[in-house]
């Protein structure tokens, strides 16, 4: 869902959004599709995939306990580099 506070995608920043989802997570490694998480809101290219238990889950989760991100010993910022890793070594 579109938050009010921030612009709509650009087509290019919706390509890649839709790469990134193609993704599996980058902490735990679930099957595709994965969600799109902004480290900062609006920036799209700083996206990484996550599956919705790593994203949202209340216990697992990034906004929730974050026990995840603990037991796989990770920030946002090494989510963001796995991402990253994957899509430049992807082949389409």
């Amino acid at each position: 869902m579109q938050s009010k506070n921030k612009p709509a995608p650009t087509a290019a920043e919706r390509r890649h959004i839709e790469r990134v989802k193609e993704l599996p997570c980058s902490v735990c490694d679930a099957a595709p599709p994965s969600d799109a998480h902004e480290i900062k809101q609006g920036q799209w290219y700083t996206s990484c995939a996550l599956c919705g238990s790593c994203h949202t889950g209340p216990v697992l989760g990034l906004h929730g306990q974050r026990r995840m991100w603990a037991i796989k010993k990770m920030d946002e910022l090494d989510a963001l580099a796995v991402t990253i890793e994957r899509l430049m070594t992807r082949r389409n």
